[in-house]
């Protein structure tokens, strides 16, 4: 098989397109380079979706927390300490046994019965940790850009006659993001990074449809050899962080726009005739 045919036959494969059985003998570069890359799709899902459920999650929970009323802050404050407080594989751990206590059966709500078989598979269960985990870390980091806000913008929000929700649009809620942006990419380059601990909780790989360290570890163990897959995984991740770090540059840009340091002004010639 040369390496166009691997390609083919293996590229989707981690998500049920192609060959259905994984190489058994003649291990060659282009057959784990192919199905980790594969593998990869699974990885880049993760971080993709839980980076922006996530941000919708920690700006909510970033306003409750910054809010006067302790019915609102306590609860964000607990979700914040309890996500950043505990390590993320145990909350791996833990929400698959939780989730493997739901009844088989389903759950009847109003008539109706809702399948929680689902909720177990690394597809559902594990995304919704890393939602949780990401939401909690991005909404410390939003917090303190909204408390780092500079009082004068508010004060002077205020004098031009904007309160309440247009304050909050207009001011409040841009200012906090260009604070936080730099901090928030590091925050998603750790996500992403986040997505090979799936591999290693308790989430099943169905049908052997893992992520990037699936396959790697699958060639590890069959060559005896891990300076080769393992290099291979880090090396994508390498390259997807270089691309995350120039989407989030460019966000971060788009977000500062506005600064006179990002306002290219125009070269004028003027030559002194008379000094």
């Amino acid at each position: 098989m040369t390496c166009w045919e691997t390609i083919g036959a293996y590229a989707f494969r981690s998500i049920g397109y192609g060959e259905r059985l994984l190489p058994r003998t003649d291990f060659t570069l282009c057959q784990q380079f192919t199905l980790i890359g594969s593998g990869l799709i699974w990885n880049v899902y993760f971080g993709v979706v839980a980076l922006i459920f996530g941000f919708v999650l920690a700006n909510a929970i970033a306003f409750a927390k910054a809010s006067h009323n302790p019915l609102v802050r306590k609860p964000a404050e607990w979700f914040i300490f309890l996500f950043r407080g505990s390590p993320l594989f145990i909350q791996f751990f833990l929400a698959y046994e939780a989730l493997q206590m739901l009844p088989r059966a389903g759950i009847d709500v109003f008539g109706i019965t809702v399948h929680t078989s689902w909720t177990t598979k690394a597809w559902a269960g594990a995304l919704f940790v890393l939602f949780l985990n990401t939401a909690a870390y991005s909404a410390e980091i939003f917090h303190g850009a909204l408390r780092s806000i500079p009082k004068g913008d508010l004060e002077a929000a205020e004098a031009y006659g904007l309160t309440g929700f247009a304050k909050f649009r207009r001011i409040q809620w841009p200012t906090m993001l260009r604070l936080a942006w730099p901090a928030y990419t590091n925050e998603a380059i750790f996500l992403f990074h986040s997505t090979t601990l799936v591999f290693f909780s308790g989430f099943p790989a169905f049908q052997q449809r893992g992520d990037a360290l699936y396959y790697a570890s699958y060639f590890a163990d069959k060559t005896f050899n891990p300076f080769v897959p393992y290099p291979i995984v880090a090396g994508y991740f390498i390259a997807l962080t270089l691309l995350l770090i120039w989407l989030m540059s460019a966000i971060n840009t788009r977000l500062n726009r506005h600064l006179p340091s990002n306002m290219s002004g125009k070269i004028r010639l003027r030559p002194q005739v008379i000094r």
